[in-house]
């Protein structure tokens, strides 16, 4: 008996139109991303269209399609424009999420530049809604930041003082050549004719100037920087320090300055090697490691955010986390005074690992109190948690998502980024626990 087979016609045109919600299996996560999205408050989007003057809001797709669009491919691994506008045409779940359209690369990296602002809102409105949910306690969180690399390369940085020595050699060169130049007029009338007027700037002047005046500009950055940390370390502005050599205001010679993405910093990763990096901060919420905070900042140093971090959850959530837990990078006598003033059980490493030095100052009461609980027994048991918190939340962003670096520069731009990476995974995470 010959072998039967289901109908296989590929060239059959329907009868009528299908569903675009039968395309993918009712558990599919596009359908509770699209669904999640609708919910949302999207009117700043809206705003931003109407208030437009150049006409070019009257053909734009559709914000709630764009949003979809944008937290869906983000969720699986897609953050180029150029790869998202491509999997459009041949992804199934891009296609329902699209409803026919197919918006270009541009339209997709324009949208997502200009409302990075509204993606941090969206966020903490997911938040909320896991939140209510049951998928988020506030009985603990975990706070930890990783180095995530910049839209920038490291040897696009350069040192305050080669800085110094490289615009004094410019200047030098542009002397010399300029002198030649004036040296040469007569010369080069002859040589070019009459049309040639003799003052024109050489093209290797014109180079030379350009890469002068971006180098005067990184100075002027680092000098700007170091005045205002000079005035926050309460050296003021003006005069010499009595311990330091330097003026106030004036960089050391190995600050530096990267030419791509200047606020970036070079920061030492997990692997050991020197990146221009962020500082990119979570706090995630021990029940379902839903992330309930992010931030980015500039600055290595994780000790500087530990309070905004906390102070962030109570924003975004309207009340405090009981405990807190995180590394010795944010211990500090400042940092844990103001935990106890805000009623917050901080678990924070005083040593590597879960190792608590023997010995702290007397003049530090609050780093001998947290000393005390981390050597009880149950403070060693909170603290051992915090790996299990906060540490996967990292892998599944870098693995699982492959998000290893941000595409946009500048430190408010990566912080939108940053909120949409998160925001992606935390919609994949209530997928997971509320649909099944």
């Amino acid at each position: 008996m010959a072998q039967t087979f289901h109908p296989y016609e590929p060239d059959q045109p329907l009868l009528f139109p299908p569903s675009l919600r039968d395309w993918l299996p009712d558990e599919h996560p596009a359908h509770f991303i699209s669904d999640t999205v609708d919910e949302l408050d999207l009117s700043a989007f809206h705003r931003k269209y109407e208030e437009r003057e150049d006409g070019r809001g009257q053909l734009a797709y559709h914000p709630a399609l764009m949003v979809k669009l944008l937290i869906y491919s983000y969720s699986v691994g897609l953050f180029s424009s150029r790869r998202i506008a491509s999997a459009i045409e041949d992804q199934v779940a891009l296609r329902y999420l699209a409803a026919g359209n197919f918006p270009s690369h541009r339209t997709i990296a324009r949208f997502r530049l200009e409302h990075l602002g509204e993606f941090q809102r969206l966020f903490v409105e997911v938040v909320r809604i896991a939140q209510a949910s049951g998928l988020v306690k506030l009985g603990t969180i975990a706070v930890d930041g990783t180095k995530q690399k910049a839209n920038a390369s490291k040897h696009k940085a350069m040192s305050y003082g080669r800085m110094k020595e490289e615009a004094r050699r410019l200047k030098d060169e542009i002397r010399q050549i300029t002198d030649l130049a004036r040296s040469t007029d007569e010369a080069e009338d002859a040589q070019f004719g009459p049309d040639f007027r003799g003052d024109e700037l050489p093209a290797e002047l014109r180079r030379r100037k350009d890469r002068l005046a971006t180098i005067r500009a990184a100075k002027k950055r680092l000098e700007d920087e170091q005045a205002e940390e000079d005035e926050r370390s309460g050296r003021g502005t003006s005069g010499r320090s009595e311990t330091l050599k330097r003026p106030n205001g004036q960089p050391k010679d190995k600050a530096q300055s990267n030419f791509t993405d200047p606020e970036s910093r070079i920061m030492k990763t997990a692997s050991g090697a020197f990146e221009q990096c962020y500082n990119a901060q979570l706090a995630v919420d021990a029940e379902e490691r839903i992330v309930v905070a992010v931030d980015v900042t500039p600055c290595a140093a994780d000790s500087e955010s530990l309070l905004p971090m906390e102070a962030a959850v109570q924003t975004n959530l309207g009340e405090r986390a009981k405990a807190l837990l995180a590394d010795s990078g944010y211990r500090s006598e400042a940092n844990f005074l103001e935990l106890e003033r805000r009623g917050v059980k901080g678990y924070v490493s005083l040593g590597r690992g879960e190792s608590q030095p023997s010995f702290v100052r007397e003049d530090m009461a609050a780093t001998r109190r947290m000393s005390r609980r981390l050597k009880t027994k149950e403070g060693r048991r909170r603290y051992r948690e915090r790996k299990a918190i906060v540490e996967p939340v990292f892998g599944w962003i870098k693995q699982a998502l492959g998000f290893r670096g941000f595409l946009l520069r500048g430190v408010d731009k990566v912080k939108g980024e940053w909120a949409l990476v998160c925001m992606a995974l935390n919609l994949k995470r209530m997928n997971q626990k509320l649909t099944w």
